[in-house]
């Protein structure tokens, strides 16, 4: 059993990040600002694809009117990435965002940080401190000569320390890197100095193949570690991968529990069945299975039963057919063009 980090718990829109709230799955729309129609077909994908939380850029006042018409199209919160211009915090605040991602220091002078800070208490905005050691400040880079995880976290204490100085506390922290190594340390770091609520992520993690191997390696062993309240798988691809991605490393973790675990054997010279394609199938069948169950997919009906009989359902491949079988006691052999949807049939009575 996981011991969970004891944060504060922070309300946007209508989900929660942090304390006893569920570890949302978020992600970025990825069509330019200005693209209105763009940016709603996008969110609307990322929304079906189970997306709980949507960012998108807001790079000047005239992107707050696609921050607005996102809104209205789907009712996962939204959060405006904010860069340097405080005026697009205060604007997307009006638009009716649930969240700001900025970072204090970056804005300008402390009237501008008050103004942000005073605008998104004013109206129950969170705001997410976003440090990346691709972007840290040159002060520490100098101080300690690479963006060490130590950097990483005084930076991100830096800046909130910018918005409590004006008694703002609803704050979510990100301390991102593109090394795996280098952010899982700084977010075990920053676990211990704080308890703001913690967004996780591998930044700039790479083509979809090894984004979710680093992210699986990063997101996944501070999740076992109990920490992490939010994550973003980052790809160099579609967003809505990203968004299975993410719930795959929860149910990798065995933190999302509400659907069913696939195993399957990694075929031998004993298979003498499509294994490969029968295992995809099933995945396929029950991507939005919600039964808390363990399906097992074999390729050997000589074996398969007995190494499988932890599962509760499974099925087992042999010469042109295959076995369908409950906790290793087989239940029927069937054509191998009718394993998947035996299979199903039986999981349906479960």
């Amino acid at each position: 059993m996981i011991e969970r980090r004891k944060s504060r718990k922070i309300k946007l829109g209508n989900t929660y990040i942090g304390g006893d709230s569920k570890i949302t799955v978020q992600s970025m729309l990825s069509v330019p600002a200005e693209n209105v129609e763009g940016n709603v077909a996008q969110a609307k994908a990322l929304e079906a694809a189970g997306c709980e939380i949507i960012r998108l850029t807001v790079p000047n006042v005239e992107a707050v009117k696609t921050l607005a018409a996102v809104k209205e199209a789907v009712s996962v919160p939204i959060v405006a990435d904010i860069h340097f211009d405080y005026k697009c915090a205060l604007e997307s605040v009006a638009a009716g965002v649930d969240k700001i991602r900025i970072n204090p220091g970056n804005i300008g002078s402390e009237d501008r940080i008050k103004a942000v800070a005073d605008a998104c208490r004013l109206h129950n905005v969170p705001i997410r401190i976003g440090v990346n050691s691709g972007s840290l400040e040159k002060d520490l880079l100098a101080k300690y000569g690479s963006p060490t995880p130590e950097a990483l976290c005084e930076s991100a204490l830096h800046h909130a320390a910018l918005l409590e100085k004006f008694d703002f506390n609803d704050i979510v922290i990100s301390i991102k890197s593109s090394n795996v190594q280098r952010m899982v340390a700084a977010y075990r770091k920053i676990a211990t100095m704080c308890d703001y609520p913690l967004h996780l992520g591998v930044t700039e993690a790479g083509t979809e193949h090894m984004a979710m191997v680093k992210s699986a390696a990063g997101i996944g062993s501070l999740l076992l570690d109990g920490i992490g309240d939010t994550i973003r798988v980052s790809m160099t691809a579609d967003p809505v991968k990203e968004v299975y991605a993410g719930y795959d490393i929860l149910k990798a973790t065995g933190i999302k529990t509400d659907c069913p675990q696939i195993v399957s054997c990694p075929t031998c010279g004993r298979t003498k069945i499509n294994l490969i394609g029968l295992a995809n199938e099933v995945e396929k069948r029950l991507q939005n299975c919600q039964k808390q169950i363990t399906v097992a997919v074999m390729g050997c009906i000589v074996n398969g039963p007995g190494e499988a009989r932890e599962a509760d359902i499974g099925c087992a491949g042999g010469d042109g057919c295959g076995l369908i079988f409950r906790h290793g006691e087989v239940l029927k052999k069937v054509p191998e063009n009718e394993i998947v949807d035996a299979l199903m049939e039986e999981i349906e009575k479960l």
